[in-house]
């Protein structure tokens, strides 16, 4: 199939590029709306565009008829994103219009063709790209998208970076909540010599009607439903509202049962595997969907695409819907107009609002979108005592009215008609300086002090920001000079006498590096070079070299705070049921539960490795090392996905679960050498693999497709099962070592209640358990789970065409190894339920 790019006039002409793009556009049936008209033709001639339209008026298509322009005059174009999954879904989907071999990706943890002329990125990737380069980078055109992450406190800098830097280059800014851009355009226009055309204030072409209810939110529902409102998105401020909301509404009738049994054939075999999957299977097949970003992408997707379908006639979900979220919506409904922000509770701002209400009403399928605002309860339960008391003045007198909750943040119909009338907020500055960014500069060359100074003084924070910027530069400066890691030289100035350079009287200050940073310095994983440097502390022979290895990538990713916060908990209620036992007072026991928090294996070695290592990379300062075990827990335990998240109650964060097991895994894969990778390590890592492939194999595929992207992209509406448990044999067999230990642990723990829920199908119930096990305790008092317990010559497996046998040896404190469980296992049901199925036959001593 044809690409975008053989559609190029040759040479170049403006004229004809607007001709061909616009004919493109029209023959896929989306012909130019006015606003997309002007863009177009504003970057065919050369112009920067900011463009602030409401969402659903076609900026995505602005965005391809810029790199379309770009390529066609041999320019290479940059495509930045705030969030990795929509950096990953612009890249296929410009593979599709321009051809693999034209489109790379760069997101931090990926990178494919970097060196295509079109590259979609990160906006922090593309801003030190602008850093280490300067003027000088290959980049001519960047298309921005949700620019308004220029006033993220902590973000908002990558998105200035560009535009103090790279003054050659043609912006396209993106987004449907700017507000007033005329101050950032006219300072565009200043540095890149480019006008700057705005183009916002356009009419939707889906027009949004805007309502306040005072009824409960199920009445409100079953109203919107009987007028045909839907799809309907019901917005709540956390994950754990949107699903009790959805299980609220399991009463309702949402659908009819022609309905029902239509989703039932669209699901077909999906496998619903996790316990928050059993949960949203009953949910969709009542025509109701949940979505939020703590869910399994696979079951993310597949509300999407139901909902595509017009399946799911109600969503539940959280206002991240904001971002690129692609669920088609004709009504909007807010549960709240309040949001806690991680610090307080407070209104929406003006943007959040028209980000979150922009969802409603969907091109080419509606004629109108609908934003609904619902009262606050106590509002409108006085509402319906007043409607009650009818025209009687003394009932309305003795009305008892309910007064807000302790702590409440007031709104009602006074703010919602603010918001809707409001403009999004000024954009404001949030300049930093770090390590990272100096040391990018300084390994740029040329007047380093200079440079810095320009990036500071001229960028767009007030006259005290850029003071208070100059002094963390300069501190930073003498920590890197202190380390050694730059220095200050005095070299002469150089003239031109007679037609050749000499050597002048006057003398100038250079500053440069010495140590060589690598290629992709603060472009990928900023831990990667330190951890690097830890594995050579550890001894291969070491029985837990596998998982201290394991231990080491951990500590360098992003904490999954959901999960530490749970480890935390558990652990301190453990710690509280000791000090009970042991008879500690009240007051020292709550002293005492303050120092205990999450595992985190290796700590002293890693926080001495990381004091020692900051001394010569005082960069690393920039990033924070956090020890923890999720992996390493996961694996010691001997835990199925199913059991991890179960055992510390994370089904509503599967999705936060199973990103953070898979950026582990492609860290494992990509950041250990291969020379360090023993042969058990080598299982933990491909047992890891195939725990994130059996649980999701849509983030592993989505992966795989981008380092191989010719790939088809496209997926059906249900995706499909992932591949054979079977079809890994490595890692198979760690799965079921891991089912053997398991028993082995919950054994010498004496948890027959456990014990019998795994296996009282083969025959071997609570009773079983405890009653074959008194038999070794009358011989041994305890029960080994330590390293040696679970080693590979504890455990004998004969493979066959059907099933396995199995023997896991007892490690008892004699030595005689003479006690074990003997087992089978049933290959063709493993490979249906993606896990090691086991069947206990025997539990005692050898024959």
């Amino acid at each position: 199939m044809a690409s975008l790019l053989d559609l190029a006039p040759s040479p170049y002409d403006a004229d004809a590029a607007y001709t061909v793009f616009a004919g493109w556009a029209e023959g896929r049936g989306l012909p130019l709306y006015p606003a997309q008209d002007e863009a177009l033709i504003e970057i065919v001639s050369g112009a920067n565009i900011i463009l602030s339209t409401p969402t659903g008026t076609g900026k995505s298509l602005v965005a391809i008829a810029a790199h379309f322009t770009a390529l066609a005059q041999g320019r290479r174009t940059f495509y930045t994103a705030p969030i990795k999954a929509l950096v990953s879904e612009k890249f296929f989907a410009l593979v599709d219009i321009f051809g693999a071999d034209n489109v790379g990706m760069v997101t931090g943890d990926s990178s494919v063709n970097p060196d295509a002329p079109i590259i979609c990125c990160t906006a922090e990737i593309l801003a030190n790209i602008a850093l280490r380069q300067g003027a000088d980078a290959e980049v001519d055109q960047v298309v921005m998208d949700e620019f308004h992450f220029y006033a993220d406190p902590e973000r908002g800098w990558a998105w200035q970076v560009p535009l103090l830097t790279l003054p050659r280059v043609q912006f396209i800014l993106m987004s449907a909540t700017l507000g007033d851009m005329k101050p950032i355009a006219d300072d565009l226009t200043r540095r890149t010599g480019r006008e700057t055309a705005l183009i916002t204030g356009v009419d939707r072409p889906v027009p949004l009607h805007y309502s306040y209810a005072m009824t409960p939110v199920h009445e409100t529902i079953e109203e919107l439903l009987a007028t045909g409102q839907s799809p309907i998105y019901i917005v709540h401020f956390s994950q754990a509202a949107a699903l009790e909301r959805a299980q609220a509404m399991t009463s309702m009738k949402i659908i009819s049962r022609e309905q029902r049994d239509e989703i039932a054939e669209a699901i077909g075999g999906f496998r619903f595997t996790t316990r928050f999957g059993q949960t949203l299977s009953r949910l969709i097949r009542s025509g109701i969907g949940v979505h939020h970003a703590g869910m399994l992408p696979k079951y993310r997707r597949l509300v999407e695409q139901l909902a595509q379908r017009g399946l799911l006639r109600v969503i539940c979900g959280t206002d991240t819907l904001g971002v690129g979220i692609n669920v088609p919506i004709r009504t909007v409904l807010l549960t709240a107009l309040t949001k806690y922000d991680g610090i307080r509770m407070r209104q929406l701002s003006a943007r959040e609002f028209h980000q979150i209400a922009g969802r409603a009403g969907r091109a080419g399928y509606d004629t109108a979108g609908t934003v609904v605002a619902e009262a606050p309860d106590h509002e409108a339960e006085n509402a319906r005592l007043v409607a009650k008391a009818g025209d009687d003045p003394k009932k309305v007198r003795k009305i008892v009215r309910k007064k807000a909750p302790e702590g409440f943040v007031s709104w009602g119909q006074p703010s919602f008609e603010r918001m809707i009338a409001a403009e999004p907020e000024l954009l404001t500055s949030h300049m930093k300086v770090s390590h990272s960014m100096i040391l990018n500069v300084i390994a740029r060359g040329g007047d380093a002090f200079g440079t810095m100074r320009d990036l500071i003084f001229d960028s767009h924070e007030s006259w005290n920001g850029k003071l208070a910027l100059a002094r963390q530069a300069l501190a930073i400066y003498r920590t890197l000079r202190a380390a050694g890691v730059v220095e200050q030289i005095t070299v002469p100035v150089m003239a031109l006498y007679d037609g050749e350079l000499v050597e002048t009287f006057e003398e100038s200050i250079e500053i440069r590096l010495t140590v060589d940073l690598q290629p992709n310095f603060a472009l990928n994983q900023p831990l990667s070079p330190f951890a690097l440097a830890v594995f050579e502390l550890l001894d291969p022979e070491s029985p837990t070299y596998p998982l201290d290895m394991i231990s080491i990538l951990e500590s360098t990713l992003d904490d999954p705070r959901p999960v530490l916060q749970q480890q935390q908990f558990m652990a301190r209620g453990e710690a509280v049921a000791a000090m009970k036992a042991e008879g500690i007072e009240y007051d020292q026991r709550m002293e005492l539960l303050e120092q205990v928090t999450w595992p985190k294996p290796l700590e002293e070695l890693l926080d001495a490795a990381f004091e020692q290592y900051s001394a010569t990379q005082p960069w690393i300062g920039d990033f924070a090392l956090s020890p923890k075990s999720v992996v390493r827990d996961m694996y010691e335990r001997a835990m199925t996905f199913a059991d991890f998240t179960g055992f510390y109650q994370l089904a509503p964060r599967e999705g936060l679960v199973l990103r953070y097991l898979s950026d582990a895994y492609r860290a494992a894969r990509q950041t250990i050498p291969d020379d360090a990778k023993t042969e058990e390590l080598l299982d933990v890592i491909e047992w890891l693999g195939e725990l994130v492939r059996q649980v999701d194999s849509s983030l592993l595929d989505e992966w795989e497709a981008m380092v191989n992207p010719s790939a088809d992209p496209t997926a059906p509406v249900v995706p499909p099962a992932p591949p054979s448990v079977l079809a890994n044999p490595r890692a198979f067999r760690v799965l079921v070592r891991n089912e053997l230990f398991r028993r082995v642990q919950l054994a010498a723990l004496e948890n027959w209640e456990a014990l019998g829920e795994l296996d009282a199908a083969s025959g071997f119930t609570a009773d079983a358990w405890a009653d074959a096990m008194d038999l070794y305790f009358d011989e041994h008092d305890t029960l080994g789970t330590g390293g040696d317990a679970r080693g590979p010559s504890m455990i004998d497996i004969t493979e066959g065409p059907q099933q396995w046998t199995v023997r896991q040896v007892f490690d008892d404190p004699a030595g005689d190894h003479d006690w074990g469980i003997s087992a089978t296992i049933d290959l063709a049901e493993s490979a249906e339920q993606g896990l090691a199925v086991v069947r206990v036959t025997s539990v005692g001593m050898v024959g």
